[in-house]
């Protein structure tokens, strides 16, 4: 049988995805993609009634099996289809999911997009009158770019997880535990994919948001109206996980 990845950093966005995998480049028993955001089960061009996974797995050493290996590409938490692509591909993967609060969030991919050159509108316009950007994107009602609300609906998209696969194999991580305390954070993740300890551990940060004159900071104004927005989603989060925000 052809071996496969080991497990998958699934999401979210602006949750630390990025500082996770440069962490786990550390570990001498995980091995890693040759680039953080691989973007397969996300790719539309492909034929997924009949997918062909030889240039995925080209992106890993899966003759080693001396090493588990995975991946983090932090859409697939919330890409159409992407999590039950990744079911077909393999049942028994592990997936970690990393989530931070929905509005920081929410605000923290708006300044990347901005820095990017991606976003020229402010991000009171963004989270209200700008959804609707949504509706022309491809699929309809999903967009790599501007769902700067949309990601942030983590009960609907956990609640998909879990339906998928089952909670055993999924291991959920809140962001701030990663900056607050490294070491007993990796250990979790050790222990769910079933590796040795890391021989140490050095605090880092990774891809904080450029230093630039934003034309938008996040308002009370802001916070309020995406917590209304959130609140029936967060309660939903709540009865799954036992974790809630805000």
């Amino acid at each position: 049988m052809e071996p496969k990845v080991d497990f998958i950093i699934a999401g979210a966005q602006k949750a630390g995805t990025t500082a996770l995998f440069d962490y786990l480049g550390d570990h001498p028993q995980i091995g890693l993609s040759d680039v953080k955001e691989v973007h397969f089960f996300d790719d539309e061009a492909r034929d997924w009634a009949a997918p062909d996974y030889g240039d995925y797995h080209a992106r890993f050493g899966l003759s080693d099996r001396t090493k588990l290996w995975g991946e983090a590409t932090p859409i697939y938490l919330y890409w159409k289809n992407s999590l039950e692509r990744i079911r077909a591909y393999r049942p028994d993967i592990r997936l970690i999911v990393l989530l931070r609060d929905p509005v920081e969030r929410a605000f923290s991919h708006w300044k990347m997009e901005y820095a990017r050159g991606v976003e020229t509108a402010p991000f009171d316009w963004c989270v209200r009158r700008g959804r609707t950007r949504l509706f022309d994107a491809q699929p309809w009602g999903w967009h790599r770019e501007f769902s700067y609300v949309e990601r942030g609906f983590y009960g609907e998209q956990i609640e998909r997880l879990f339906a998928l696969f089952p909670r055993e194999q999924v291991l959920i991580l809140q962001a701030g535990a990663l900056d607050a305390d490294p070491a007993a954070t990796l250990s979790e993740v050790c222990a769910f994919l079933g590796v040795g300890p890391f021989p140490e551990v050095r605090p880092r940060r990774v891809h904080e948001a450029r230093d630039i004159a934003y034309p938008s900071r996040l308002t009370p104004e802001d916070a309020a109206a995406l917590r209304a927005i959130y609140a029936r989603d967060m309660a939903r989060l709540q009865a799954l996980t036992g974790l809630t925000f805000g």
